[in-house]
């Protein structure tokens, strides 16, 4: 296996891959058919790109980008969903006398700030969600403790063995929601189609079929190792005033992330025992958040893939592996890229 650089997500009846500013998104539509998007992302300043190669630092910023990116890819999923009622609205629509271009345009922009402050507000919603189900929560469990327990350091030990119990168990409850369930589906065939790639395989069916649902580098091992990193970097913050507590650990937090994402990337590229062992418990949680994906989600996969990395270049370049010869790559696939994409999560 040799790292590729692609990474992606699941969304909604889809797919979205990555690779370095190139993006595309694939779902299966209601009438059967596959829709792809494919578009560039917004170019980042020199100092941006600069702080992408800081170790540590790239962390936050690959989580941040993957977050932005995960709410807009999902809100472009989600809209082939109201598929029907938006034809019922535009068969409405005829019915009334056309916008004037002024009207038309500032309808337009209206629609796009709407659009700009709902991703803002399911951003601010999560990061709350989180904060309470994984930080608020934990200490205020382990502050009922706190009459009867007087060490510090089982009081920090506790509130991060606390805090990776409550993830787990949500990841296992969700899991079993069976629209989740679909999503996780599609997970799985995106980890298939990468590990596919990365093992020198042709992208089809067939073999994406036989490659593994697991991958070092997946977004749910960064989260694991996030809160097992909190456990032993809590133990050197404040442990008496509530506020105090509260603070420092929103503060050591863009560290504990850099940290785990340093951690799965070297995982993610080398083969060493050591990284195998450190992978299992990510890899292990994968079992809740990948399933075995269907041949027409696999298909929705590979069309993701194809329209932002030309996968058969990179291997021919980096594993010296060739195929039968092919057509060239359609218009607008992206070339092979380096080590430093950053596309991780």
């Amino acid at each position: 296996m040799k790292y590729s650089g692609i990474g992606g997500q699941a969304v909604l009846e889809g797919v979205m891959m990555r690779n370095q500013s190139d993006y595309a998104v694939a779902v299966r539509t209601p009438d059967g058919s596959i829709a792809v998007k494919q578009e560039k992302l917004k170019e980042k300043s020199e100092f941006g790109e600069k702080c992408r190669k800081v170790p540590l630092v790239r962390g936050v910023i690959v989580f941040v980008d993957s977050l932005v990116l995960g709410m807009k890819t999902l809100e472009y999923s989600a809209s082939f969903l109201d598929e029907e009622e938006e034809k019922t609205e535009k068969k409405q629509a005829k019915k009334t006398a056309e916008p004037s271009e002024a009207e038309a345009k500032a309808a337009e922009k209206k629609e796009e700030t709407k659009e700009s402050m709902l991703m803002l507000s399911s951003i601010l919603l999560a990061v709350a969600l989180c904060v309470g189900l994984f930080i608020l929560l934990p200490m205020f469990l382990v502050s009922l403790l706190r009459p009867v327990i007087q060490s510090r350091f089982l009081i920090s030990l506790l509130e991060g063995l606390l805090r990776v119990a409550i993830f787990l168990a949500y990841i296992a409850a969700i899991s079993q929601l069976k629209d989740i369930k679909r999503v996780f589906m599609y997970h799985g065939a995106e980890h298939k189609c990468i590990n596919c790639i990365e093992h020198g395989l042709p992208l089809d069916v067939e073999h994406v079929r036989e490659s593994s649902k697991e991958h070092r580098r997946c977004g749910t091992s960064f989260l694991l190792f996030v809160m097992i990193v909190s456990v032993f970097v809590g133990i050197f913050l404040p442990k008496d005033v509530l506020w105090q507590r509260l603070l420092s650990r929103l503060i050591m937090l863009p560290l504990v992330m850099g940290i785990s994402y340093e951690i799965i990337r070297w995982a993610g590229s080398t083969e060493s025992k050591l990284a195998e062992v450190m992978s299992r418990p990510g890899l292990w949680l994968q079992g809740f958040t990948t399933k075995e994906p269907e041949d027409d989600m696999i298909e929705v996969g590979i069309a993701s893939v194809n329209a932002v990395f030309d996968w058969k270049a990179w291997q021919a370049k980096e594993l010296g592996v060739v195929f039968e010869e092919a057509a060239a790559p359609e218009e607008g696939t992206a070339p092979a890229q380096e080590k430093e994409a950053g596309n991780d999560l």
